[in-house]
């Protein structure tokens, strides 16, 4: 899907907000969802992911803070994602969390919010090279699983 101009031209994560919010406002939920995906690629281009794949994680990750910041009504962060991070690295966590018994949360608010993409299934699919081969099993078979829901 092609972003709209004015959309592209926003230059923060707060004008990114102030615009999807407007945007509801007038019933254009198309560029409220623009305007989040813009404010997440925003937030992953500041983090200084070092590739592609890890910028991926990096958006899934602030794309998961903005569901949980509409949830909650508040600011809110994936704390302790974050704090994987810090111990296992980008990419150990995204393999972390998907070899996990349990599904990764979320994955049915980014559907709702339009940035299903950002799952961390979404990435190993992507950059399968970069996980293990377990992981890419259980992506594709989740992603499969959620397609035909």
């Amino acid at each position: 899907m092609e972003m709209d101009e004015r959309v592209k031209k926003l230059d923060t994560p707060e004008k990114c907000v102030i615009f999807a919010k407007n945007c509801l406002v007038r019933d254009r939920k198309d560029l409220a969802t623009q305007a989040k995906r813009r404010a997440v690629q925003l937030r992953a281009e500041s983090y200084g992911a070092e590739t592609e794949a890890e910028k991926g994680a990096i958006e899934a990750i602030y794309a998961y803070e903005e569901i949980l910041t509409a949830r909650n009504g508040k600011k809110t962060r994936a704390g302790r994602t974050w704090q994987m991070i810090k111990r296992h690295g980008i990419i150990g966590t995204v393999e972390r969390a998907v070899n996990r018994p349990v599904e990764t949360q979320g994955y049915t608010a980014l559907v709702e919010m339009g940035l299903e993409d950002y799952a961390f299934e979404a990435v190993i699919i992507r950059h399968p090279d970069l996980f293990s081969k377990e992981a890419l099993q259980i992506s594709q078979e989740r992603m499969n699983q959620w397609k035909s829901s």
